[in-house]
């Protein structure tokens, strides 16, 4: 096997959402080529060599064993992902992703498809910049000046604005800026083995809502008037008390924390099954429990339709859930939709899951984990 080259990469994008364009890259060549072991800061800078809007530029660092013919073809790949086609072009115009190998280890490479160190790195202040925040003393092997000279000798007089923006070597590393990650959804949506598969991927601790023993369920679902009440009561002192002490539980091994419910639930369930005077008297408690409460960083909710819903139900074959009526799931999913009003855009995110299967297609469960990666990075 060839032994592990470092090579630096120039990343830039001036279409679209440019800073989840270049997260995705950043994580799509770590997944292909190999570890990405240094990022640098994140800069504005002007259209270079034509009008256009300004670009978000960075460069990268990574450990590969591919060729460079072979780190070619996967940028390539990767840009026409991002909806880049580089045939389409004609000189310097905006794009959604642009990609450039600037080193590969010391070698030098010439043919038809591809030079190495990069021909032009060195009349452009948007690639040394970044590349200085990695590699200052890297020498050019053909110039024979590390980056910092290069920098310096730079004729191009392009205004470059450091950005507060950040990259992460990996999806684990992206979604450990969360605290906590609260997936919700209505009954059979798969809350609970999404965040299950978040846990398990990205090193997080796991939050489940505890209910299989509740006394009343079973019977709710045969009589609801008669059982509504305590039901929702049992529940709200149930999720608080675990919802409390999970989460103010921080795991120093674990990188954040999933969990498949909120505790608003309580009130939304509520309003469902309640009589208004039984509501009025819930409402009371719940408020003045749920001020006490850690928020989530991020609400998810998974929508689906209640005929998948249904068909969900009936796979997992509950037998105190096979009665439940498709009128109460749609009164449950409009409960929710009212919820998301009240919590700020940035912090909420809607994902239908109707044509998805996130447990046997990876293809469906990475749209998933790109959706949220998306919503965090407008």
């Amino acid at each position: 096997m060839k032994e592990a080259v470092t090579v630096y990469l120039s990343l830039g994008s001036n279409l679209g959402n440019r800073l989840y364009k270049l997260q995705r890259a950043v994580i799509a060549l770590g997944d292909a080529l190999g570890p990405v072991t240094k990022l640098s800061s994140i800069y504005e800078t002007p259209a270079w060599g034509f009008e256009g809007a300004p670009f978000l530029n960075a460069c990268i660092a990574l450990d590969t064993s591919k060729t460079p013919d072979d780190v070619l073809k996967t940028l390539l790949q990767i840009e026409v992902a991002a909806g880049r086609v580089r045939g389409q072009e004609s000189g310097y115009i905006s794009r959604t992703l642009d990609i450039d190998i600037i080193y590969y280890g010391q070698e030098e490479v010439k043919s038809s498809e591809l030079i190495i160190p990069h021909p032009h790195m060195e009349k452009r202040r948007f690639v040394l910049k970044p590349l200085a925040d990695i590699a200052p003393q890297f020498y050019h092997p053909i110039l024979n000046k590390d980056t910092r000279n290069l920098l310096q000798e730079c004729k191009d007089s392009s205004t470059l604005s450091k950005t507060d923006h950040k990259l992460y070597a990996n999806r684990e590393e992206f979604f450990a800026q969360l605290h906590l990650l609260a997936i919700e959804g209505n009954i059979g949506v798969g809350k609970t083995t999404l965040a299950k598969k978040i846990s398990e991927e990205f090193n997080a601790k796991l939050v489940l809502e505890r209910f299989a023993d509740n006394p009343f369920l079973p019977k709710f679902y045969t009589d609801q008037a008669r059982y509504a009440f305590p039901l929702e009561m049992s529940f709200l002192a149930d999720r608080y008390q675990q919802y409390t002490d999970d989460t103010h539980q921080f795991d120093l091994f674990k990188k954040f924390m999933v969990s498949d419910y909120d505790i608003f639930k309580s009130l939304i369930f509520a309003k469902v099954t309640l009589g208004p005077e039984e509501y009025a008297l819930y409402r009371k408690l719940f408020t003045f429990m749920y001020k006490e409460v850690k928020k989530p960083d991020l609400y998810i909710y998974l929508h689906q339709e209640t005929q998948r819903l249904l068909e969900n139900i009936r796979k997992r074959g509950r037998d105190y859930e096979q009665q439940i009526a498709p009128q109460y799931l749609e009164q449950i999913n409009k409960g929710y939709v009212e919820f998301l009003k009240t919590i700020p855009e940035g912090n909420r995110l809607v994902i239908d899951v109707t044509y998805l299967d996130f447990v046997d297609r990876r293809s469906d469960y990475e749209r998933i984990l790109d959706t949220i990666m998306e919503h965090m990075m407008n």
